[in-house]
């Protein structure tokens, strides 16, 4: 928990104990987690709605990034400390989604290339995923 309350003060975040908790569910995956994998693996400690105001509140602080997988759920993963702030998202990698166990990853080391819009447009996010099989099911 050192670890989490770490971040929770460096992201000038109050330590609330489902903030700790969530927190720690994320620094012990390496791969994303939706809101249900959290209320599986923190229990009925905290309601639906305390889960989601944290998760929003991490994500808003820069602290974790949103992802769409495939089934179309929503799943979040710990941005890299020095790419993301409260101003700005920088989490323009891969996505990994395996097909075998449903896992999402996120491929830091692999960046999206900038592309160039017409003009008008400007991007603010972009989203970029791999489908396949993971390295833990190929193993």
């Amino acid at each position: 928990m050192d670890r989490a309350q770490e971040l929770l003060e460096e992201y000038g975040l109050r330590k609330t104990g489902c903030r700790l908790e969530v927190l720690q569910c994320f620094l012990e995956q390496d791969f994303a987690l939706s809101h249900a994998d959290l209320e599986r693996l923190i229990g009925d400690s905290y309601d639906r709605v305390t889960i989601y105001r944290t998760l929003y509140s991490f994500e808003e602080k820069g602290l974790i990034h949103s992802i769409n997988d495939v089934s179309g759920a929503i799943k979040f993963a710990l941005c890299k400390t020095d790419t993301c702030s409260q101003q700005k998202h920088q989490d323009n990698h891969i996505h990994f989604n395996c097909t075998s166990c449903g896992q999402t990853f996120c491929l830091n080391e692999i960046r999206i290339p900038s592309m160039a819009l017409p003009q008008g447009y400007t991007a603010e996010r972009l989203h970029f995923s791999a489908e396949g099989t993971c390295k833990g099911c190929n193993d």
